[in-house]
Parts: C-alpha cells; structure tokens; sequence
C-alpha cells in the first residue's frame, strides 16, 4: 500500500484558522487534509511552540492521520538559505516506507518558502506539488519541465555568488582578530602587535604579499578601535582611473568638471569619525600623494571645484604588497608620506612562514566551501589524508586566496564526497615561476658544473639580509631568528658573506 505524505511550513493564514477567524477557515492546510486523505502529515513552523501545539490539535481534529510538528528558527522568513537547509534536514529525518508518495502544498508560508519546495521536488527529493485557495479549492500544481529548467539555475546563482565572494578572499565585513585563524608564533606576535595598535588612533601601514590578509587585518583592527561604529570605508588605489582619483578622494562640487552634475562626498568624508582603508597605496600617483600627506598633516579635505577646505577625522590605514621603503628609495613613493603612513608597520608574513596554520586553515576553508555548498544540495567533501599531505608540502605562492581558490576547484569538480589526491594535483595551478621570496636554485643542472660554495653564499646573504630587515637591524634578534647562538657568530656569518648594514 502507498502511503501518502503531506509536507508543509505552517502560514500565518493557517494560525488564525485555527484560531477561528471565519475570513480565513478553513487555510490552506486545513482545505488539503479535507480535500484528500493523508497516513502522514509533517509540518515545519517558525512560530513559537504554543501556537504550533493549538493548530495541530485543531487539525488533528479534521484527519486521521499521524501529524508531526517541525519546530525551527529562522532569521527571516524569506532567506532562501535557511529555508532550505531546515527543510532538507526535515525530509532527511523523515522515516518513509518503500512505497511512499509525498506531497508538498505550496501555498502555506512565504514565496520563498514555495520557491523551495519546488526546487526540491524537481531535484533531489521529488515530490507531487499541490496549491489551494479559497476561490479555487485544491489543485495541483504542475511546473513544467522549461519553467523548473529557468527557475533552478536562477535560484542556483545566489550561491554561486557566495561562492565567488569566498573565492576572491573578500573579507568578512565585521572581522575581527578571532576571524583571523592560526596557531603559528609568527601570526600570534603580528596579532598582539596588531592588538595594542588597534586602540589607537594613528595611521597603520600593512605590508604583505598579495593573499595574505590584508583587508581582513584592517578590518579586525577598525573593529577593535574605539571606531568600530563608525564608517570603514575601503578602497582599492590601484582600481581608480588616474583622473578620478582626486574626485573620488577628496569629493567635488557641481559643475568642477564635465559629468559632475551634483556635488559629491569623496571616500574621507564618507569615512568621518571612522577608518579609511587606502590598499595597494603605492599605485597612487604623485601629485595625490602630495594631497594626500596634506590631508593626514592637517586633517581636512578641499573637494574638487572647492575654495575652503573641510575638516575630517579619519584614521588611515594603508596596505601593500611591495616594500614601501624601497619604493621610496626608487623614487617611485614620497617619503615624507610614506613616514606620515608607517607610524605603525603591520607585515603580515606568507603562508610558507606560518608553520601550523595551513592544516588549520584548510579545514576552516573547506568549510566555509561546504556551507556554500550546502544551498545547492551539494554533498559535504571531505580531503583524503594523501591530498592533504600534497597540500601541505605546497608552497603556495598565492598565500591564502590561492589555497581557499584551490580546495573551491577540487570541490566543484570532484563527483565523490572524499576529494581524492588527483583532484587536488588537477587543481593546483604550477606557475613557471618560483614562489615570491624564493630563489631557483634548486635542481639546476649539473652539467656543466655547480658553484656549490657560491650559491651557499647567495642563499646566506639572503637570509641574513633579510633577518636584518625584519629585525630592523637589530643583530641580537637576527641572530634569534637564524638560529645562532650569540651576537658574535651573527656578526662574523655577516662580515664573511659581505652583509653591510
């Protein structure tokens, strides 16, 4: 025998028939059971457990049938994330016989809520679909086949978009120190250095490879500033076109130039009383640099167009991927800017540098893919230990964005629920080039012959200049950092490779 099933949320229409509101007897609900009879019947509600316990013992008193109330909690009742994973998780729970026809009736709750059922029904948990009003009675509902093709990949988009956002790195809007995970002593000094500059308010320079976190650091330090509820206003100094960056900045008056058909607020304004983040601050050109020293000097802006200057109180802080001194010392940066910019300097260090964090931070990633997934009814992946295990001997040249881009691709492409190792090797991309920081000196030929004695003495250098660099030439803690067990072996390692500081 086929038992049949209804599934439904409870609507507020069904609330007040149980209620005994004349204008809305029998709801939809109420109109299914009398219409057909059901064995089963399982509803999901969102509204608090008396009201839900009054309509069931008022349904159950117009059918026979074993009726079970789905209790869950829901943001809103139009996020269609929500609304989905609680009512796959319910239609998981439910135990059905072999022989089973089940039913979902459309019209209780929010079009979201109906928008749902039809994406299941068509999809992984096929179902009949049903519809009722007052004028009409029960009827069902047939989605053709073209409507369901045009509905689903639509619907589909929201969390492609998510995913997308997870894959650019974008960084969570109310980060803070907790969202930036590790457990390497290297990520722990940058964090608590980070900490005490958080609470003040003067200007921070991040410097970092590209993936690294940048973004995400500056937000967690708005976010523990006594700013935090004021205005972080982000942006992308490489993005801007050259003749709209003083617009954009500083803002401009009417009629300042051909488009400008109102008077406009620039990025400082907007960020008053709050924090302005300016990433990759060395694409700015020189003569907003200029502008830009006087606004950190004197605290006030002079919009395009405009003869006084007003007044704003912004905390900067500023990210790059380059050296910024070096900059300077090519030219290509002011230094009195860049002086006013690095009051206090933040170097956020690549992934190969933070010994620990990548196991942590694959299962975080993975995560964060899975809970996207999950919108599409996608299965959970997991990693099996041999594409773990080349993962972890990877050097990941593009820091964190190039691994969350690359456990994205092994999932999206791998069909069975554990990611195996030739999905992974299908997803790392080899770039020709060897990772930033690092030098090819590995597997060169050995024909005609290798000066093993001078690349030793190149990869000392390397290091040992950039322990200085790190250190601020501080030798006692370079020699820490390179291992040396006094200042003195540091400084004669120094003297016989030709490092002079």
């Amino acid at each position: 025998m086929v038992e049949r099933t209804l599934v439904a949320w409870i609507g507020r229409t069904d609330l007040k028939a149980a209620a005994g509101d004349p204008d809305s007897t029998p709801g939809p609900i109420g109109q299914a059971v009398q219409a057909e009879p059901y064995e089963s019947i399982h509803l999901l509600s969102d509204f608090p457990a008396q009201e839900s316990e009054v309509f069931r013992e008022w349904l159950a008193s117009k059918t026979i049938a074993g009726i079970d109330i789905h209790a869950v909690k829901l943001s809103s009742p139009i996020d269609f994330g929500e609304i989905y994973q609680h009512a796959v998780a319910v239609l998981d729970s439910i135990k059905q016989p072999r022989e089973v026809q089940r039913t979902y009736h459309l019209s209780p709750g929010t079009p979201a809520m109906a928008s749902v059922w039809i994406l299941l029904a068509k999809t992984t948990h096929p179902a009949r679909l049903i519809q009722s009003s007052p004028q009409a009675g029960v009827q069902e509902a047939c989605i053709p086949f073209d409507i369901a093709a045009e509905f689903i990949p639509h619907w589909m988009q929201q969390s492609d978009a998510r995913l997308a956002r997870i894959s650019q790195g974008a960084a969570v809007e109310d980060a803070e120190f907790s969202h930036i995970l590790h457990r390497s002593a290297a990520m722990k000094r940058v964090i608590a250095q980070a900490r005490r500059i958080a609470v003040r308010s003067i200007p921070v320079l991040i410097e970092g490879e590209s993936g690294t976190g940048k973004e995400l650091m500056a937000r967690a330090i708005h976010r523990a500033s006594p700013r935090a509820d004021k205005p972080f206003i982000a942006v992308n100094c490489g993005a801007v076109p050259p003749e709209l960056v003083e617009s954009e900045f500083f803002g401009h008056k009417r009629g300042a130039f051909t488009g400008a058909v109102a008077d406009r607020k620039g990025h400082f304004e907007r960020a008053d009383g709050g924090t302005i983040f300016l990433d990759e601050i060395g694409e700015l050109p020189k003569p907003i640099q200029v502008k830009l020293l006087r606004t950190l000097q004197e605290g006030e802006v002079t919009p395009v167009g405009a003869s006084e200057p007003r007044k704003v109180n912004v905390r900067v802080v500023a990210a790059t991927n380059r050296t910024l001194i070096n900059e300077v010392a090519e030219g290509n940066f002011r230094e009195d800017l860049f002086y006013r910019l690095a009051v206090a300097i933040v170097r956020l260090p690549p992934l190969r540098e933070r010994a620990g964090d990548l196991s942590l931070l694959i299962d975080a990633l993975l995560l964060q893919i899975n809970q996207a997934a999950t919108e599409l009814g996608f299965r959970h992946k997991k990693l099996s230990a041999a594409a773990r295990n080349l993962m972890l001997q990877h050097a990941w040249p593009g820091n964190v964005r190039e691994l969350l881009n690359t456990l994205q691709r092994a999932a999206v492409w791998s069909d069975e629920e554990s990611i195996s190792l030739e999905a992974i090797k299908d997803a790392i991309l080899v770039s020709p080039k060897a990772p930033p920081g690092a030098d090819s000196i590995l597997n060169r030929p050995l024909e005609p012959g290798v000066d093993l004695e001078a690349l030793l003495a190149h990869v000392a250098r390397h290091y040992i200049e950039r322990a200085l660099e790190h250190t601020r030439d501080n030798r006692t803690q370079a020699a820490r950092l390179l291992g040396f067990g006094n200042y003195q072996t540091f400084t004669n390692w120094m003297n016989r490779h030709g490092v002079k500081r």
